[in-house]
């Protein structure tokens, strides 16, 4: 595991559930022992995986390595190789091992961290595929599965939503707007929102605040960052547009069950790390429900 103790981790804050989606370690070393570490370290006791060290934890074949300023022969050769790749994901994931799953949670729950959501490219998916996943989850005990927003995805996925009873979130990035998961709510009971706050400021130049409050009761979870109106960059939490304290506060205020799950984006400060970053915005949070 990495250098970051793994203690029993209690609530990071008083007031609501905070959490961390692993894609703000991406810089660091990632497999789920790894990620366990930095979750851990952190104090968080909910947390958002991400399938790529889900299914290296329960024996998938590895995927080839992207290599930077790659030359053009290069870059189809690779291109080659991850259509190889997906094409034995597929046949793994037709006869994966549910155990590895319930080992993994077992692993995760011993040191105090419930896997609250993973996140799988269901889009993306052959049938088998996407029900794959759905056992997955349940393995782990997640409430859920996260993905990106689409029209096609919601109603390609509404119905395995419906047979599994299982929350689907459907995150988004900038170009969104207040009525963009109408069709979504509607079309199943189980789909639900995986509310991006710093993409919506970026994209809409609006607090997202009216929005939670219409659809509190169909969030899965939050993601936390602040950015900048007009398509503005990421930054560091209080510098930019989103107005975090006050989602804060509304989520205590109401009690609001679902996860803010902090996702860290904005460039890592020479001399830190995703672990310090994130912890700034723990302390963040603290302090805006102080």
């Amino acid at each position: 595991m990495s250098g970051h103790r793994i203690h029993l981790a209690p609530p990071a804050i008083k007031g609501i559930k905070l959490g961390v989606i692993t894609y703000s370690f991406r810089s660091m070393p990632g497999s789920a022992e790894d990620l366990l570490g930095y979750v851990a370290s952190l104090g968080l006791s909910t947390v958002e995986l991400m399938g790529d060290p889900v299914e290296a934890f329960a024996g998938a074949p590895p995927a080839p390595a992207w290599k930077r300023g790659a030359s053009q022969e290069e870059r189809e050769k690779f291109r080659q190789e991850r259509a190889a790749w997906a094409a034995e994901m597929r046949k793994w994931r037709a006869s994966a091992d549910m155990r590895k799953f319930k080992d993994l949670r077992k692993l995760y729950e011993r040191e105090g961290v419930k896997i609250e959501i993973v996140k799988f490219p269901l889009d993306r998916m052959e049938e088998h595929e996407i029900r794959y996943c759905f056992h997955v989850a349940e393995a782990l005990g997640a409430r859920g599965i996260t993905l990106e927003r689409s029209d096609e995805a919601v109603r390609k996925l509404a119905p395995y939503a419906d047979e599994y009873k299982r929350l689907i979130g459907y995150h988004n990035h900038a170009k969104v707007n207040f009525n963009s998961w109408d069709e979504a709510v509607k079309l199943s009971p189980y789909n639900a929102l995986n509310l991006d706050v710093g993409h919506y400021v970026a994209g809409t130049n609006e607090s997202p605040i009216p929005l939670i409050q219409k659809y509190h009761d169909r969030i899965l979870n939050l993601h936390l960052k602040d950015r900048k109106f007009d398509n503005g960059p990421n930054m560091p939490w209080g510098e930019g547009d989103t107005p975090l304290k006050e989602i804060l506060q509304l989520m205590k205020k109401e009690k609001y069950p679902f996860m803010g799950t902090i996702e860290l984006e904005y460039p890592i400060p020479e001399g830190s790390d995703a672990v310090k970053e994130v912890q700034k915005c723990i302390d963040f949070c603290k302090a805006a429900l102080a």
